[in-house]
């Protein structure tokens, strides 16, 4: 009697840890299918916002370029045929017939620069590596003339992965987008800090600065906080009214 029940004692226990078994792996192929599910997607996210980032970039390139021809060696042609014209109207009948055919080629000229300008835009190349990005870009808003704008930085080799870079590079733009349409600043300043570990970006400006509780949908700051989760890298913005805005970006090297 007592072997039975010490049998069925033991069948029960068994059952029980059996059961138990069953069940934490249960919970554990839950777990780590859903961590799955979540990583793919994050992995989605991530490859979404790379992809939309490099078209971006790749289109301000191209419409950079493509102003660049058509605004200053498009008009500088211009120019030269129009004093090409001017000289013509001063020589004789058997000169002129030489410089018409110039003149002509001229024309086609700046039109072929104009139609590649108008290519350009619409097309994509390569994009640059980080501080050569942000070095472009200031150079473009200095041509603008609307704020005085620096960049400094200790080395232009960053080591950095090429789609980290550009997800940084769009976050730098945004807050430069930011200052030029709502900051009313006159000085910008972007500083970048290269270590083993760690790459410290900061823009700063000397704008009318905002409450940095209330963020607007239309603001770009909520883009900003979401590319910067994507490479787990810290964001954080700092700025009292009338006393200008400074935003500060930490990548960390080795955390991805």
């Amino acid at each position: 009697m007592e072997e039975n029940n010490l049998v069925i004692i033991f069948t029960i226990t068994l059952f029980i840890v059996v059961l138990t078994m069953v069940f934490i792996y249960a919970v554990f192929i839950k777990k780590k299918t859903t961590l799955l599910i979540e990583q793919k997607e994050k992995d989605l996210r991530f490859e979404k916002e790379l992809a939309t980032s490099q078209v971006e970039m790749k289109e301000q390139t191209l419409n950079y370029i493509g102003q660049e021809l058509h605004d200053d060696l498009g008009q500088k042609l211009s120019v030269v045929r129009l004093r090409h014209n001017q000289l013509i109207t001063k020589l004789k009948n058997a000169e002129k017939e030489d410089l018409i055919e110039l003149n002509e080629l001229l024309g086609e000229c700046i039109q072929d620069i104009r139609n590649l300008s108008k290519t350009l835009i619409t097309e994509q190349i390569i994009h640059f590596g980080l501080a050569e990005s942000i070095e472009r870009e200031v150079q473009r808003i200095r041509k603008l003339k609307l704020l005085k704008i620096e960049f400094i930085t200790q080395k232009h080799d960053i080591d950095i992965s090429p789609k980290h870079g550009l997800i940084l590079f769009r976050i730098i733009q945004e807050s430069i987008n930011n200052i030029l349409k709502h900051s009313k600043a006159k000085n910008v300043s972007i500083q970048l800090e290269d270590d083993c570990e760690k790459l410290h970006i900061s823009i700063s400006d000397n704008g009318k600065g905002f409450d940095t509780s209330i963020i607007q949908d239309g603001s770009g700051l909520k883009n900003m906080e979401l590319r910067a989760k994507l490479i787990h890298a810290e964001l954080s913005i700092q700025s009292q009214l009338n006393k200008g805005t400074q935003t500060l970006i930490t990548y960390h090297k080795n955390l991805l």
